[in-house]
């Protein structure tokens, strides 16, 4: 049998990139998109909510289940405490270097490998809920990338179709907004990040 508990970063790992590569094929993506709209698709067509308000309400949506399922999947105490250590080795590890203390400079070298394994511990915890996260967030893109917007260049933009962002006015959704980066992408992660920092912080959730 397989052991989940030694073996759970890399099924995570596997896990994500095969989520990440069924954005790549249409039928799971439109199919996915469509059964999704027959929960999400009322608020815009009977509602008459706006797609960059929805966006914004999914962003929070997304928001709050990230932060939910790294308060209870990463232990974050573990993860100051090794953080700190390390601090504290590198500050007392250049000391020794500069005053060529070799013999401490040898004691502290098996120290280093000792936390260095504690940081790759840590780094493997992350990528279950990275896993996690990505499996809830992956049908709400599906249905934004289903529903969103195309715009016309002859068409007049309203809040159907467009929104106003700062430095670059009024911009259709499905158009780059920034180099190669969609504006509803960039309305998306401008919402998502706003609204995290905020349940982080009611969470006491800390940074990854």
């Amino acid at each position: 049998m397989v052991d989940l508990k030694k073996h759970g970063a890399t099924i995570a790992l596997l896990f994500t990139l095969l989520v990440m590569l069924s954005y790549s094929v249409e039928p799971i993506r439109v199919g996915v998109g469509s059964a999704m709209d027959a929960l999400l698709g009322p608020l815009l067509d009977v509602y008459g909510v706006p797609f960059f308000v929805m966006i914004l309400i999914l962003s929070g949506i997304t928001g709050l289940y990230s932060s939910l399922v790294q308060k209870y999947t990463i232990d974050y105490e573990r993860m100051q405490d090794v953080q700190a250590k390390m601090k504290d080795f590198q500050k007392e590890f250049r000391e020794a270097q500069l005053s060529g203390d070799e013999k401490k400079i040898k004691k502290l070298e098996g120290k280093r490998d000792r936390m260095m394994q504690d940081q790759l511990e840590m780094s493997k915890q992350q990528f279950q809920p990275m896993a996690i996260i990505l499996l809830l967030s992956v049908p709400i893109f599906f249905w934004l990338l289903f529903r969103l917007p195309h715009t016309g260049a002859s068409e007049v933009l309203d809040l159907t179709n467009a929104i106003v962002l700062p430095f670059f006015g009024k911009v259709a959704l499905a158009a780059n907004a920034f180099w190669v980066v969609p504006a509803w992408i960039l309305w998306y992660m401008i919402c998502s990040l706003t609204i995290s920092q905020v349940i982080r912080k009611s969470l006491n959730i800390g940074g990854i």
